[in-house]
């Protein structure tokens, strides 16, 4: 019995571990000092939501991608406009970037809470 619980505990430990959550997944400071949480939004989608600030809240974006590297769409809240969007995770800092005609490029930084 005993041995039967500890396997089943290893198998469950073992699930856990082969879907772990992606770096980007989790609560990031955003550069205007509110606090934004990416998680998954089905498959390899993650959706990001404003906690904090003046649009609490809101979805602003949505990625896709794995490891370091995503892409989608962000929307500026302050003006609704929606850009292609990348994002790049260096250690605890993840560099936001959002483009116009993939030309007119904005980014900022991010930082892990």
């Amino acid at each position: 019995m005993i041995r039967k619980l500890i396997l089943a505990g290893v198998f469950a430990l073992a699930g856990t571990l082969a879907h772990a959550d992606e770096p980007i997944v989790g609560n990031w400071k955003t550069a205007s000092g509110d606090t934004a949480i990416i998680a998954s939004c089905g498959g390899s989608s993650y959706c990001i939501t404003l906690k904090t600030g003046k649009y609490a809240g809101r979805k602003i974006g949505t990625l896709a991608g794995s490891g370091e590297d995503y892409t989608g769409e962000i929307t500026d809240p302050s003006n609704d406009k929606t850009y292609s969007g990348s994002g790049t995770i260096s250690g605890s800092s993840l560099k936001m970037k959002g483009c116009v005609l993939k030309i007119l490029c904005k980014s900022q930084t991010w930082t892990r809470l």
